[in-house]
């Protein structure tokens, strides 16, 4: 996955409270085999009477999103954070997530912060404003233009998956590769038999023909 740094970007409000996994992606679009998920996310907001925020042209390119407190909350389905991503979001901001939905984020390349309720107003007010917001996960600030730095904390587990870049499949090649290819060594050596390709495997097939 991409790595995360520092983004700098205009933040889209959607400061409601508890938007569920559903709302983000609606069940209809899980049976889906790919993560070109972006154009369902949010599908009922979108399709309603008023513009969805991040449709509006004052928001057209986010890569920040202001949410309301608990978002995420509900089922635990990893295609709502496919479809988040797949809209160019990069960091979500808010007093507090769904936990099951803050780990895919984290997995899938995007930063939740939690803030408390005095730096998550003034961070939805830029918003709002559509003032830039500078997030630097290196430094672990929320810098709005023209205004002091505004910290957050994040697990340092967390910090250095996004950091690196690094899915759980890559974490565990970074660290336990070498083991696992010399297991693979021993088990090739020990028990080839595991290892035959189709066509050793069909030299040792009955031949049917010849009956």
């Amino acid at each position: 996955m991409d790595k995360f740094t520092t983004i700098r970007s205009i933040a889209a409000p959607l400061p409601q409270a508890d938007i569920d996994t559903d709302t983000i992606m609606p069940a209809q679009f899980l049976l889906r085999l790919d993560r070109a998920l972006g154009r369902y996310a949010f599908h009922a907001a979108r399709h309603g009477t008023t513009p969805f925020v991040l449709d509006q042209p004052a928001y057209k390119g986010a890569q920040i999103l202001v949410t309301g407190p608990r978002f995420g909350i509900g089922s635990s389905r990893e295609h709502a954070v496919w479809g988040l991503h797949d809209l160019g979001l990069r960091c979500l901001i808010a007093p507090s997530f769904g936990e099951i939905f803050q780990a895919n984020a984290i997995r899938n390349g995007l930063l939740p912060i939690c803030l408390d309720a005095n730096a998550h107003a003034r961070v939805l007010a830029a918003a709002v404003a559509v003032t830039p917001i500078t997030v630097s996960l290196e430094a672990c600030t929320i810098t709005i233009e023209g205004e002091a730095p505004l910290p957050f904390k994040i697990a340092a587990h967390d910090r250095d998956t996004l950091l690196q870049g690094l899915d759980e499949t890559a974490r565990i090649l970074g660290h336990h590769g070498a083991a696992i290819a010399a297991f693979e060594a021993a088990q090739a050596r020990d028990t080839p038999w595991l290892n035959l390709t189709p066509a050793q495997l069909a030299l040792f097939q009955p031949d049917r023909t010849a009956a």
